[in-house]
């Protein structure tokens, strides 16, 4: 079949039978079933691609009144038709093409597969039979729009219908502060938030696009927007910590949570009060409310609390309140599971049933296994969430590593029962990775969501060109991958941050450290490196000059990208610039490693000096638009 069609993603079940459709000139897109409406937008799609690929257009029509020698497609919506309530069958026989789909997102996913095929075949399409339906009901992203950049609309429109086309139909933006609510003008102030109305309207797009926009509003930890603010300053768990009046002058302070005081009354009043503005702009009727990296409870106005009754205990009871305020409202709480899970397994049992765990593991060694059996013995729903891998990178961490996270996390997911997959993407240290590094990685996890046997071996770099970057010379997937794992090319790769990254942001005092193995065992948690392959584990001049040389190979075939993409242009400049930041780390390193006063050394820093300007310059164009 993969040789036949490359369908993005591909089908569970899919027979060709040899022969073709050749379309005619003139013939009905017919809406067959009960609320023809809710296929309308899809019956649109169908026909904008036939115009557009096979040169026809074909008039839409609803009900059965038409004559069946008219007919060229027939969306038909027949109630249990299918054994999957999201699964659909797609036939074209030598004269027609029929769906059949028991609701209306799954007429909508069969006409994206017709698309696929017709954007490939154009006006010859291939007899052929296909039964399909998704391994979870829930497929979906979560975007950070806190941590850095908050996208413009068409960025975030353009980025729901690449997730749509791939059949995915979750999308939640991670907000701390970013919302602009009305009463709380201060938090955002210098935030360029999201608005009501723009919610209102994204949420809308979504909907047409069977795409659940699910709110996301951290409502314990990671407060810390909130309560460097004096109006807001009492309700912290540590309302004296040094770290409310200098974040965030210290560009790794996100990894002190910033936790709302369980015990103050206060905490719940404005957690109420969020909620009552942000949630009506919603259609969704689950609520995101995050409980992760509790890392400060218990170390402030907790302590004595949490020393008596235990940190895991103090926090259910508070997430309970949570609970009971939005079930009262009619909202399904989602919370993020890792306190439990990793640190309270005991308390399992007393989490509610009508609310979902989200399970987040972002490496490779990743327990899925394990604390997927926890979660399905408990017997409450779960999601299983993984990581683009991009985040606190220039081009990626490793796109070998976010892979096999995004398929540890489909496996285990299906293993053990999970109701939902999520692939999360966040712009930790600044967020300066372009968008575009994360698609492949959104592809792939689309892909084994949806039918993880089918997809699970498929070539995503090829795919990722075709569906994503529209490339017509298929290799712009491949230069995004291979650009995503040059970090393993230094000899020094770190666990949670990309080596180029840390290289750029540290002062060249630290990067020396970074020759000395023993140095680096002594790091914390968050900074721990990894052994490789070859053996090396230490930063060197020897090391930085292959990452160079991987660098130009990797890239060098950019100028023969033909990106079909409204933003192609953008595209080839954010990849022009991410090649020459990289190749700026690595000269910088070696810079800081030679550390000498030699004419030499005095140049490459002059030259590194007039080079970070300019690419301060163009990070601020790319940044914005």
């Amino acid at each position: 079949m993969s040789q036949a069609l490359c369908l993005l993603p591909i089908p569970r079940s899919l027979i060709l039978s040899g022969g073709t459709f050749a379309l005619p000139e003139e013939r009905l897109i017919v809406i067959d079933g009960a609320e023809p409406q809710t296929r309308r937008f899809a019956a649109e799609r169908l026909q904008g691609a036939l115009e557009q690929d096979a040169g026809v257009r074909w008039e839409i029509v609803a009900g059965t009144a038409a004559p069946r020698d008219q007919e060229g497609i027939r969306l038909s919506l027949v109630p249990g038709g299918t054994l999957h309530r999201q699964g659909y069958e797609l036939a074209i026989t030598p004269d027609r093409v029929q769906v059949v789909a028991s609701e209306a997102a799954g007429v909508f996913y069969a006409v994206l597969t017709l698309i696929q095929i017709v954007e490939q075949r154009g006006r010859s399409l291939p007899t052929l039979r296909i039964h399909d339906w998704p391994d979870f009901p829930h497929r979906g992203v979560l975007l950070d729009v806190t941590f850095g950049k908050i996208p413009t609309m068409d960025t975030l429109y353009a980025l729901v219908d690449l997730l749509a086309s791939w059949k995915m139909n979750q999308f939640q933006l991670y907000i701390e502060h970013t919302f602009a609510y009305r009463r709380h003008p201060e938090v955002w102030a210098d935030a360029s938030p999201l608005t009501g109305e723009e919610i209102l309207e994204l949420d809308a797009y979504c909907r047409e696009r069977f795409i659940e926009l699910v709110p996301n509003q951290q409502s314990f930890g990671h407060m810390r927007h909130w309560l460097i603010h004096d109006r807001y300053r009492h309700l912290a768990e540590c309302p004296d910590a040094d770290w409310l009046s200098k974040w965030p002058k210290e560009p790794r302070d996100w990894a002190i949570s910033g936790s709302i005081c369980p015990g103050d009354s206060g905490s719940l009043d404005l957690l109420r009060d969020l909620y009552d503005e942000l949630l009506p702009h919603f259609s969704s009727r689950q609520v995101h409310v995050g409980f992760d990296e509790a890392s400060d409870l218990g170390r402030g106005r907790s302590r004595e609390e949490v020393e008596t009754r235990g940190k895991g205990r103090v926090l259910l009871d508070f997430m309970l309140k949570v609970y009971r305020e939005l079930k009262a409202r009619g909202y399904t709480m989602q919370y993020w599971a890792d306190n439990f899970t990793r640190h309270a397994p005991d308390l399992l049992a007393e989490l509610p049933r009508d609310a979902v765990a989200m399970e987040w593991g972002y490496q490779l060694d990743y327990p899925f296994d394990e604390h997927g059996a926890m979660l399905a013995e408990s017997g409450m729903p779960f999601y299983f969430c993984c990581n683009s891998q991009s985040c606190r990178s220039v081009a990626g961490r490793s796109t070998s590593k976010a892979l096999g996270n995004l398929r540890d996390a489909a496996y285990y997911g299906l293993k053990h029962g999970a109701i939902g997959y999520l692939v999360n993407d966040y712009g930790i240290d600044g967020h300066w990775q372009p968008l575009a590094v994360s698609y492949l990685p959104f592809a792939y996890g689309a892909a084994v969501s949806w039918a993880f046997e089918a997809n699970c071996d498929q070539d995503m770099s090829g795919l990722t060109s075709m569906y994503a970057f529209r490339d017509r010379a298929g290799i712009m997937g491949q230069i995004a991958s291979d650009l995503g794992n040059a970090s393993r090319t230094t000899g020094l790769v770190f666990r949670y941050c990309g080596t180029f990254l840390r290289i750029l942001q540290d002062d060249p005092a630290k990067i020396r450290d970074y020759q000395d193995l023993s140095a680096l065992r002594h790091l914390t948690e968050e900074w721990t490196v990894e052994d490789q392959d070859d053996g090396r584990a230490v930063l060197s001049i020897e090391g930085l000059e292959e990452a160079l040389a991987y660098i130009d190979r990797a890239s060098a075939r950019l100028p023969d990208t033909e990106v079909q993409r409204p933003d192609a242009d953008l595209i080839r400049r954010e990849y022009d610039w991410v090649v020459d930041l990289m190749r700026h780390a690595c000269w910088r390193g070696i810079w800081a490693l030679a550390s000498g006063d030699s004419s030499d050394e005095v140049s490459l820093r002059r030259r590194l000096a007039a080079e970070a300007d300019r690419l301060l310059a163009e990070h601020r164009e790319l940044w914005l638009a």
